[in-house]
Order: C-alpha cells, then structure tokens, then sequence
C-alpha cells in the first residue's frame, strides 16, 4: 500500500493542525492505521493508533487530550487533528499502515510507510 501524508506546516504554540494520510493500493480496511513522528536529533516516536473500523484508539501520554484520529474507510484516509500544539510537537509526522487488528505503539511492527509531513511550532 501507498502512503501519502499531507498537512504539515508551520503554526504558532496553542493552534491547531489537521494532518492526512490518503492510502491506495490495498484494501484500506485492512489495515490498523498509525502516526509516527520524529524530532531533529531523536528517534522516532509513536503518537497514535487507530484500529481497521475505527472503533479503538490509542495515544502517547504526550499527545492525549490534544490529538485525535480518525479514519475514513470510504476515502482511504487517516487523519490526525492536533489541537494545543506545542514547540515539542515540531517534527516531522509519518503515517504507517499495520496489516491485521492489532493495535502497536511499535515502529517495527508497521508495514509501509508515507514520506512524512514536517510541522513545526513556534513559541
């Protein structure tokens, strides 16, 4: 499957961004759905994770209450909405895909892969 991530750019602390990710290629279904990021000079780190229906979600500790996924399986899409950004969010932001059901803060468990979308906040 074919990753395409869209929507970064730069934003002021406390504002908002809405990032996608539009799949094709596969059964979108199919699919457990995840964001990634990864600042200069650290390693990537899981951000959320949603199952094939929509229906479970998951986040990291530093982003609950401000992100939110969502998936449209008519669209073949995943979005991320951050809300209450702030300048530790800067980096660049992946989408994954995970065949199967199964839920994973695991980088090394995801399938593919999209080219990333840089987001930065300033201060």
């Amino acid at each position: 499957v074919q990753l395409q991530a869209s929507g970064g750019g730069l934003v002021q602390a406390g504002g908002s961004l809405r990032l996608s990710c539009a799949a094709s290629g596969d059964t979108f279904s199919n699919y457990v759905m995840g964001w990634f990021r990864q600042a200069p000079g650290r390693e990537r780190e899981f951000v959320a994770v949603i199952r094939n229906s929509g229906g479970s979600t998951y986040y990291a500790d530093s982003v609950k209450g401000r992100f939110t996924i969502s998936r449209d399986n008519a669209k073949n899409t995943v979005y991320l909405q951050m809300n209450s950004l702030k300048p530790e969010d800067t980096a660049v932001y992946y989408c994954a895909s995970r065949n199967g059901r199964q839920l994973s803060a695991l980088s090394y468990e995801y399938d593919y892969w999209g080219q990333g979308t840089l987001v930065t906040v300033s201060s």
